[in-house]
C-alpha cells in the first residue's frame, strides 16, 4: 500500500517507516519540514489534498511531547497537536475517493488515568485527569473518517522501550552509572512495549479488517515501577539503591510527575491477543536487552 505517516521523523516514526518499506509498502511522509513528501500545518487546517489522493491508509503519530513540566501553554499544546492533528487527517480521509482503507492513530493507555490495581482492557472506562481528557479528545477527533466508512484504530500505546527517545533514554545513564532505583512507592503498574512490537502492531492493524476502535499496543505482562526498575538494572547489571520520592517527583515536575511517572496503569492487549497477534516481546527483560543493545 501507498501509506501516508504524520510523525515519520519522531521516536516511533523513524523504527516504522523501515518496518513498513521492508514489508513492501510506500511511505509518504507528511509533515511541515521540507523532507516531507506532504506538507500539512495542523494548527491552520492546511494540507495538499491532491497530494494524499492515491494514499491508501494513514498512520496517524504526530503530537507534542508530553515528557516534561505541564506549564499553562505546554497543557495547551499537547491537547491542540493531538485534536487539530487528529482532525485534520480524519477529514483529509473522509473527503478523499475512494476513501483510504484506514486510519491507524496513535493513542494512550493515559486514557485509562491512574487506575491503581484495575486490570484495563479496552472496555474500561477513562480517567478523570487532564491526559485521561486528552486521549479522549483526541480519539473523538477522528469521527469524521469514522462516520464517512473509514476503518479507524486508536493505537492505545504504553511506555515505548528504546534508548534513543522517551522514558528508557532517560533512565538509563541513570542506571548505567549505579544511581537508578524506584520511583515514589513503586506501586504503580507499567504497561511498555517494545520498539518491534510497536511497529510490527501498526503492519497488524493495517491489515487485518475485522480491527477497529481502541486497541491497547502493550506487551501482555505490565509491572510495578519496582519490577521495571529491577529489571533495568540487572540488564545494566547495576544496582537500583536510590529511590526516587514521590515529593522530589512533584516537586521537578508537578503535575506532568502525577500524570505519568506515579500513575498506574496495568494495561493489556486484549484486542490484539484476541486477532491473533504474536508478541516478538513479551517479557520485560528480554524487550530491554534488546533496547538497551539496538
Amino acid at each position: 500500500m501507498r501509506i501516508g505517516v504524520t510523525g515519520a521523523s519522531g521516536l516511533l516514526g523513524r523504527h516504522l517507516a523501515p518496518a513498513l518499506r521492508a514489508a513492501g509498502h510506500d511511505v509518504v511522509a507528511i509533515g511541515r519540514g521540507r523532507d516531507a513528501d506532504i506538507r500539512w500545518n495542523p494548527s491552520t487546517g492546511d494540507i495538499d489534498t491532491a497530494a494524499c489522493a492515491e494514499i491508501d491508509a494513514f498512520v496517524h503519530l504526530a503530537g507534542a511531547n508530553v515528557g516534561q513540566r505541564w506549564t499553562e501553554t505546554h497543557r495547551r499544546e499537547i491537547l491542540e497537536s493531538r485534536v487539530n492533528g487528529t482532525a485534520l487527517i480524519a477529514r483529509t480521509a473522509a473527503a478523499l475517493t475512494p476513501r483510504p482503507r484506514a486510519l491507524i492513530c496513535a493513542s494512550a493507555v493515559g486514557f485509562y488515568g491512574d487506575a491503581g490495581d484495575t486490570v484495563c482492557d479496552e472496555s474500561a472506562p477513562a480517567g478523570r485527569d487532564f491526559l485521561a481528557e486528552v486521549v479522549q479528545a483526541w480519539e473523538a477527533s477522528a469521527e469524521s473518517a469514522r462516520h464517512a466508512g473509514v476503518r479507524t484504530v486508536h493505537l492505545r500505546f504504553g511506555v515505548l522501550l528504546s534508548r534513543h527517545g522517551g522514558a528508557l533514554a532517560r533512565m538509563l545513564p541513570v542506571f548505567r552509572l549505579g544511581g537508578g532505583g524506584r520511583m515514589g512507592n513503586g506501586r504503580q503498574w507499567m504497561s511498555w512495549l517494545s520498539m518491534d512490537d510497536a511497529a510490527a502492531i501498526v503492519l497488524f492493524a493495517l491489515a487485518h479488517d475485522d480491527l477497529a476502535g481502541a486497541v491497547n499496543a502493550v506487551a501482555p505482562c505490565p509491572v510495578s515501577n519496582t519490577e521495571f526498575t529491577a529489571a533495568l538494572a540487572r540488564v545494566v547489571q547495576r544496582p537500583a539503591l536510590f529511590p526516587v520520592p514521590a515529593l522530589a517527583l512533584n516537586l521537578m515536575f508537578g503535575e506532568m510527575a502525577r500524570g505519568t511517572l506515579l500513575a498506574s496503569q496495568r494495561a493489556v492487549p486484549r484486542q490484539l491477543l484476541d486477532a491473533g497477534y504474536t508478541f516478538r516481546y513479551a517479557t520485560l527483560e528480554s524487550a530491554l536487552r534488546a533496547a538497551v543493545n539496538e
